[in-house]
């Protein structure tokens, strides 16, 4: 039933799922190509080079971890929190020093991950997640 939207309200559920993969894949390859090496790039090295090593590690276990986690759903409120401080913290240290506008300092997509992240933290795995016994 379509109650006031373009799609049925049933679809919500699939939908908060479909999110949270989707987010914790692209958040995985962040710490996939800091960690293990894959995918890499000259571009990807060239970002990763002024990053001090203890520091490449560290986010990238974040990231592996933490993707690892949002993807099948397991402690997703706590890790999604702690994730979402982790990327306002990368937007503050990393992007905001090289200037005001999000746009300009490649800070969007850290920006974007906080919200998300902090969205999971309030709305939880939703179906299909360990947390939530993959039920629908």
């Amino acid at each position: 039933m379509l109650k006031n939207g373009i799609l049925p309200q049933s679809w919500s559920g699939p939908i908060h799922a479909a999110l949270r993969v989707m987010t914790g894949l692209l958040f995985l390859q962040h710490g996939t190509a800091k960690i293990l090496g894959f995918p890499m790039n000259d571009m990807i090295k060239g970002m990763f080079s002024g990053m001090p090593s203890g520091m490449l590690y560290f986010t990238g276990l974040m990231e592996l971890v933490g993707g690892v986690l949002i993807i099948i759903g397991l402690f997703t409120r706590p890790v999604a929190f702690l994730l979402s401080g982790f990327m306002a913290a990368a937007y503050f240290i990393g992007h905001a020093p090289q200037g005001f506008y999000p746009m300009l300092n490649f800070g969007e997509l850290a920006i974007l991950y906080c919200f998300v992240f902090l969205w999971l933290a309030v709305a939880g795995a939703g179906p299909f997640s360990v947390d939530n016994n993959g039920r629908a």
